[in-house]
């Protein structure tokens, strides 16, 4: 009867075990941040005034958390689906270079953001509209080109690309107050599915090689990737490694060549 009880107990245990392997990818404003970052988005630079005029700040439900996004029209703003998901409202920093010192804000309630429907906890489909009061465009504030349907298939890999954001600095700072850009490069698609893995890693994933540690970091999430040739956003600032920032892994954004007909049929644009 004891061995009996004893091949209980065991099973029990084990049923129980927790697996140790982590996720591999996780949302970007919820990576995590080991060690000293030593530059910004990380290992990036500071942005001049000006030189991204389409990013915008997102502090979602007073400040509980920090997003970016990108001015895609008049009236339109996109960003990521995981910062919209569990938003009530947002307030929207406009032509900020310091993160609180916007050139003007607006309030936009949860009925004006729109989530893909397909979006889900694997980062599939991670993009979201909102849609915002009329504003003016100027040297400070404008939007930024989606692709055209001419470019529906390119991979861009081998692209470079400008990420900016006012994600995490260093790992005693909390998120930078001055907008900070990164140039870096696409990378083949295979090669991030084999880190990633099927399951994050789709047809309408692109990603980057971060090397050096020249990346997107937490606060970064729904911001811009933006092409040097043509400047126009092909990338939302989606996943990450759990393994941190800095740690030379390859960077998950939403395919923005994916989505042109979703967007255009919400919002009238396209190219």
């Amino acid at each position: 009867m004891k061995l009996i009880v004893f091949f209980a107990l065991v099973a029990v245990a084990a049923a129980n075990v927790v697996p140790a392997e982590q996720p591999k990818a996780v949302p970007v404003k919820d990576m995590p941040f080991p060690g000293k970052i030593e530059g910004r988005i990380t290992n990036g630079y500071p942005a001049y005034e000006g030189k991204v005029p389409y990013i915008v700040g997102l502090s979602f439900n007073d400040g509980g958390y920090w997003c970016s996004g990108s001015i895609i029209g008049n009236t339109w703003i996109l960003t990521a689906g995981h910062c919209i998901n569990s938003a009530n409202h947002v307030l929207i920093y406009y032509g900020a270079s310091f993160r609180h010192e916007a050139q003007f804000t607006h309030w936009v309630s949860r009925s004006d953001m729109i989530v893909h429907p397909d979006w889900n906890d694997y980062l599939n489909n991670d993009i979201a509209l909102i849609r915002t009061p009329h504003v003016d465009f100027w040297s400070l504030v404008n939007k930024v080109e989606l692709p055209s349907y001419n470019d529906r298939y390119n991979s861009y890999a081998g692209w470079w690309v400008l990420v900016s954001g006012w994600g995490r600095t260093d790992n005693d700072s909390g998120m930078s107050n001055y907008l900070n850009c990164v140039d870096v490069q696409v990378m083949e698609h295979n090669d991030c599915l084999n880190y990633f893995g099927g399951n994050y890693v789709v047809d309408n994933t692109i990603c980057i090689n971060s090397e050096g540690g020249r990346s997107s970091c937490n606060g970064d999430s729904g911001g811009p990737m933006v092409t040097h040739d043509g400047n126009r956003i092909i990338g939302i600032v989606s996943f990450g490694s759990w393994e941190g920032c800095t740690a030379s892994k390859p960077a998950g954004f939403t395919r923005v060549t994916g989505y042109l007909d979703w967007i255009r049929d919400h919002t009238g644009i396209s190219y």
